[in-house]
């Protein structure tokens, strides 16, 4: 969201407090029964332009909570006097039965009240037990989470309390500072020690450590990054938020390479009529190879957006459509709400074009647990949400698509025909010459991202056709500069002798590319540390390609 204000705490707390007590000593908790609840399953992957899990594609339907990290007195000793258990449970029972899927929610908070970090460097050992409640309770409630590691704005400290740590102001603009090493290199520091701390804590609960728990989704570096207003190039570039982002993201893989990360960009800028060029854009920020997957903030009918219904829908087909094809990344709508209008027909209206152009995951803002927001709060009860429950049980039924993978010493017959699911000969071998039944038409340009982490990485490989006549069945062939080995592709079927590598369109699906058109595929792979590097050249069907 454009700007969050903490939500008020008058108004129900009273009655929501006496509640919790009342629950406490009764041991008992109201709750929903879930109605087909999607399994939360292993970790989340991405599997080219879409998400996988347990290796078929997953859609999603999810929603944001905010504030389900200060439930409780959030003081004394011991979790009983601190959490309020019963409100999670509860919380994510309602969840669950409104059929949500994914739960973006905050991690981070510097206020002495519930503060995971409350001055620098120092850790609320209670603050963070609540939360592996929170992510216990999620596992046992079947879904899953995108824990926020800071916030940009000032709503719970946000990155003005890591600014003023080091002696200097935040506010807006000048919080961009936080963004600039030969400004405030003690705000990487601290940023860093405290997602270090996050990932390797083991959870007092399940005993089992944030980066190895599948019940997280995905992170986020930070909801809704910016550095703006520090110069006319980069409002429209964006050169030093995507190198912190490349600093960032690459720590964090380093730390956990289990799960997805994205940026949480807000998808602001002039070229998208939303918004304006605001130091963070979509496409240049996004290209990071340490990013798994794009997202965008969409507020419509906010007084500075001013967008009709199908305006949004355009902005949002944009979005998917540069994610797809430009990025090769799948799209996570990781915000969105109206007001003012007829909000069930906009989202039945918003939901349907989503699926409906490709869209990967979405998250409304905000479900919450009792009357807080009047703006976009949204309850359990509210007629709003049957747009939200077809709209989940239309992602649940696209899911399920089997993604079609290969050991790294598997060979594919470049004539098989088998079906994405069938697996390849290991006695077949690919020539690094053409099909016989592919068309060699054409030039081709290849862009190659390498997401490295030492031992393992990630490579994503987008091929054009540049020339004038459509390419009827590929083979893309390149050579690794080392000892590298794939473990799995998806969107190709893979061919690998000693260094040498074929990427071989999928059966039934990709099989041509259109003159100015793109094809995507991607793979997983082991190295030896240090070796690794983009391949020197790539050859589609017999064809040199250049590179971009």
């Amino acid at each position: 969201m454009h700007h969050k204000n903490r939500p008020a705490t008058g108004g129900s707390w009273p009655l929501a407090i006496l509640l919790a007590a009342v629950l406490a000593v009764s041991g008992l908790a109201v709750v929903r029964t879930p109605t087909a609840a999607a399994a939360t399953g292993g970790f989340a992957t991405r599997c080219g332009i879409h998400f996988c899990l347990d290796g078929k594609e997953y859609y999603f339907a999810g929603t944001n909570t905010y504030d389900m990290f200060n439930y409780g007195p959030g003081s004394g000793t011991t979790d009983a006097e601190y959490v309020d258990k019963a409100r999670i449970d509860t919380h994510f029972a309602d969840l669950a039965a409104d059929k949500v899927d994914v739960v973006r929610l905050w991690m981070f908070s510097h206020d002495d009240w519930h503060g995971f970090e409350k001055t620098k460097g120092v850790y609320n050992e209670r603050e963070f037990a609540e939360f592996d409640y929170i992510i216990a309770s999620a596992k046992a409630h079947g879904l899953k989470l995108v824990p926020v590691f800071e916030n940009y704005w000032e709503a719970y400290g946000g990155i003005d309390s890591r600014l003023q740590w080091e002696g200097l102001s935040g506010g807006q603009p000048g919080r961009a500072a936080f963004f600039d090493k030969t400004r405030c290199a003690g705000c990487f520091t601290s940023y860093k020690n405290y997602v270090s701390y996050a990932l390797n804590r083991t959870n007092t609960y399940t005993g089992v450590k944030y980066k190895d728990d599948p019940t997280v989704f995905a992170w986020d570096l930070m909801n809704e990054p910016r550095y703006e207003n520090q110069s006319a190039a980069e409002n429209v570039d964006g050169t030093t938020l995507r190198a912190w982002v490349d600093e960032m993201g690459a720590f964090v893989k380093g730390i956990d390479s289990n799960h997805l990360l994205g940026a949480g960009l807000e998808g602001h800028g002039t070229g998208y009529g939303f918004g304006g060029d605001e130091g963070n854009p979509f496409v240049h920020v996004q290209q990071s190879p340490y990013l798994d997957y794009t997202s965008a903030h969409p507020y419509p009918t906010e007084d500075w957006a001013h967008l009709t219904l199908d305006q949004t829908k355009a902005l949002v087909r944009a979005w998917i459509s540069d994610s797809h094809n430009v990025l090769g990344k799948p799209f996570f709508m990781g915000e969105f709400n109206v007001h003012n209008v007829d909000r069930p027909a906009w989202w039945t209206a918003l939901y349907a074009d989503f699926e409906a152009a490709g869209g990967d995951g979405s998250a409304f803002w905000w479900y919450e647990d009792h009357n807080v927001d009047g703006k976009f709060g949204v309850q359990a009860g509210a007629p709003e949400l049957a747009a939200f429950r077809a709209h989940s049980d239309r992602m649940r039924a696209k899911s399920g698509q089997v993604v079609p993978t290969a050991s790294p010493t598997a060979t594919a017959s470049p004539t098989a025909t088998a079906s994405p699911t069938a697996t390849a000969s290991p006695t077949a071998t690919a020539s690094p010459s053409p099909s016989p039944t592919a068309t060699a038409t054409g030039a081709c340009a290849v862009h190659y991202v390498l997401a490295d982490w030492g031992t393992t990485f990630n490579g994503d490989v987008t091929v054009k056709n540049t020339g004038s006549t459509t390419v009827d069945g590929w083979q893309l062939v390149f050579a690794f500069p080392g000892n590298q080995s794939i473990t799995q592709m998806w969107n190709a079927r893979p061919t690998q002798n000693g260094k040498q590598v074929t990427a071989t369109n999928p059966s039934g699906y990709n099989t041509t590319i259109a003159p100015g058109a793109t094809v995507n595929f991607g793979f997983s792979a082991t190295s030896v540390a240090g070796t690794n590097g983009a391949p020197q050249a790539f050859v589609l069907n017999g064809r040199t390609c250049t590179t971009y």
